[in-house]
């Protein structure tokens, strides 16, 4: 079955560096568009970045454009999330996806196949 183990999360203060990375199992990971989202505390569900299955198209959300990036590693089954410059209001629950099919990058996100998640809290 599909597994999706994020890790690298934890606290940080504003202006530094996390990165993330999920481990994938159960599925052609170098056949599968990937993301990364985010659930801040009280907030909904927020898709972050999306990277296509070779890794030569990239996507992100205006409020992370500039600051994360994200790669993947075919050869390890690896989806990374470089996260620069940080801000409080990055704080919140990430998750890797397995994107499924959607209009938008959100929908794939909820119609696809999620980690756990790893907490990444932003404070000084």
């Amino acid at each position: 079955q599909v597994q999706l183990v994020e890790s690298g999360g934890g606290l940080a203060q504003p202006g530094e560096s996390l990165r993330l990375s999920c481990v994938a199992s159960g599925f052609t990971f170098s056949s599968a568009t990937m993301s990364w989202a985010r659930l801040p505390p009280g907030q909904g569900l927020e898709w972050v970045s999306g990277i296509s299955s070779d890794g030569n198209d990239t996507y992100y959300t205006d409020s992370v454009a500039g600051r994360f990036t994200i790669s993947r590693d075919n050869a390890k089954n690896t989806v990374f999330l470089q996260m620069n410059s940080l801000k409080p209001e990055d704080t919140a629950l990430y998750y890797c996806a397995k994107q499924g099919k959607g209009s938008t990058w959100l929908e794939g996100v909820r119609r696809g196949y999620w980690g756990e998640g790893t907490q990444v809290t932003v404070s000084s």
